[in-house]
C-alpha cells in the first residue's frame, strides 16, 4: 500500500497527497467510495487516454465505484475555454450526476484546472480528485486548489477556489511526456527554490539534470519538496488574501502576458516556458530595482540554458504588448500591475508601487537581445 506524503491543512479542509511510482494502478484504493457503487466520472485529454485511462477506470472499478461517465477532452490549452466548459457541463448532466458523484481529473494542468472548474459549479459543488500526469500539475497546479478557464481578456481570469479531495501522483507517468513538457515544468519546480528555498535552489543546480532524466528518487525528492513549500503557503493563505499566496506566482505577471500575446497557443509556448522567461524577466527588475545584492537573473539565465529551457519566446512581441496584456492580470490592485520580486535567493516579495516606464525600458532592453 502507497503511504501518503503530505496532508494540506487549510482553515477548512485537510487532503492527502500520495507520491510515488506505479500508483495510477491503486487509484480505486486510495481514494475509496463512500459506498459501494457510488458514482464516478473520469476527465482526462486525447493524449493521457491511451495511456492511462483504461487503468485508472480497471482501478476504480475495482475499489467499488460506478464510472458512469468518461470523457477524453482535446489535449492543450485551448480546452480551458468557455465552449469547452460548457459542453462538457452539458454532458456530465447528461448522465444524472448527483451530490455524491466524485469527478477524478486525469491529466495536466489544463484536465486539472478545468475539472476542477467544473466540479466547484456543478450542483454547487461535487467533490473531486486530482490524478496529475505532468510535471508541472504534479508539482503546482493539482496542488492548492486554484481552478479555471482562459477568456479573451487573460489567463485564469475565470474560476474559483475549489480544493480537491486528494491529489495522486504517479512519477512513472512522465516518462509518456515529450522532453518539451518535462523541460518547462521544471520551471515551476525551480519557482520553489527561488522564492522560498535556497538550499533547493543549489540541490536544483546539483540534481536538475537527473530530475530531467526523470531519475524515480530525484523526481520523488523534488515533487515532495515542492507540494510541502506549495502546501505550506497555501496553509497559511488559502485564498491568496494576505500576498503570501501570491509568492507562488514569481514570474508569472509576465508570463502570462507571453502567454496572452502567444494567443494561448502552446504549440509557440508553453506555460512553463512563459514562467520560465518571466522568472528571469521578473530577477532583472528586482536587481535594477536594487531589490537584490546580485544579478540572480544571470543566474537563473544560465541554469536554464544548461538545461535547453528556452529564454526567450519563439514569436516577436513588442514592449509594449507586453505591457498592456500585464494589465489583465488577476493579482493586479487599484489600476497596479502587482509584481513578485526578489531580494535574495530564496527570499521573495510582492511589489505593486513600480512605475511603468521602468519595466517599459527593462522590457524594450531584454526583447532587443532576443533578435
Amino acid at each position: 500500500m502507497h503511504k501518503c506524503n503530505l496532508i494540506l491543512k487549510t482553515a477548512t479542509v485537510n487532503y492527502p497527497i500520495y507520491i510515488d511510482s506505479n500508483i495510477m494502478e491503486d487509484v480505486g484504493e486510495l481514494y475509496t467510495p463512500a459506498f459501494v457503487g457510488q458514482k464516478a466520472v473520469v476527465i482526462t485529454d486525447s493524449n493521457v487516454s491511451k495511456y492511462y485511462l483504461k487503468t485508472v477506470e480497471s482501478s476504480l472499478n475495482q475499489g467499488g465505484w460506478r464510472i458512469i461517465f468518461s470523457h477524453a477532452v482535446l489535449a492543450g490549452e485551448a480546452s480551458k475555454s468557455f465552449e469547452q466548459f460548457e459542453k462538457l457541463s452539458e454532458e456530465i448532466l447528461k448522465v444524472n450526476i448527483d451530490r455524491d458523484t466524485t469527478i477524478f481529473a486525469l491529466g495536466g494542468g489544463v484536465v486539472g484546472d478545468l475539472v476542477g472548474f467544473l466540479s466547484s459549479v456543478l450542483l454547487r459543488g461535487i467533490d473531486f480528485v486530482q490524478i496529475p500526469t505532468s510535471l508541472l500539475a504534479q508539482i503546482d497546479s493539482s496542488v492548492g486548489g486554484k481552478t479555471a478557464i482562459n477568456s479573451k481578456a487573460g489567463k485564469n481570469l475565470i474560476g474559483s477556489f475549489y480544493q480537491p479531495k486528494a491529489v495522486i501522483i504517479d512519477v512513472n507517468s512522465l516518462k509518456t511526456l515529450p522532453k518539451r513538457e518535462v523541460r518547462a515544468g521544471y520551471a515551476e519546480i525551480l519557482k520553489y527554490g527561488l522564492i522560498k528555498d535556497s538550499n533547493f535552489f543549489m540541490w536544483l543546480q546539483k540534481n536538475a539534470t537527473k530530475l530531467l532524466n526523470l531519475d524515480v528518487d530525484i523526481l520523488k525528492y523534488a515533487i515532495n519538496k515542492s507540494c510541502a513549500i506549495k502546501a505550506d503557503i497555501v496553509k497559511e493563505d488559502e485564498k491568496e488574501t494576505k500576498n503570501l499566496r501570491a509568492l507562488l506566482n514569481f514570474g508569472h505577471s509576465f508570463g502570462h502576458a507571453l502567454e496572452y500575446c502567444a494567443g494561448f497557443d502552446d504549440e509557440k509556448i508553453k506555460h512553463g516556458e512563459a514562467v520560465a522567461i518571466g522568472m528571469i524577466m521578473a530577477s532583472k527588475l528586482s536587481y535594477i530595482l536594487n531589490m537584490c545584492s546580485c544579478d540572480i537573473s544571470n543566474i537563473v539565465q544560465k541554469h536554464l540554458q544548461s538545461l535547453d529551457i528556452p529564454i526567450k519566446p519563439s514569436f516577436r512581441i513588442t514592449a509594449d504588448e507586453m505591457i498592456k496584456a500585464m494589465y489583465f492580470d488577476k493579482k493586479n490592485k487599484f489600476d497596479k500591475i502587482t509584481y513578485i520580486l526578489l531580494k535574495d535567493i530564496g527570499s521573495a516579495v510582492v511589489k505593486t508601487d513600480i512605475d511603468d516606464r521602468i519595466v517599459m525600458s527593462l522590457l524594450t532592453e531584454i526583447i532587443k537581445t532576443w533578435d
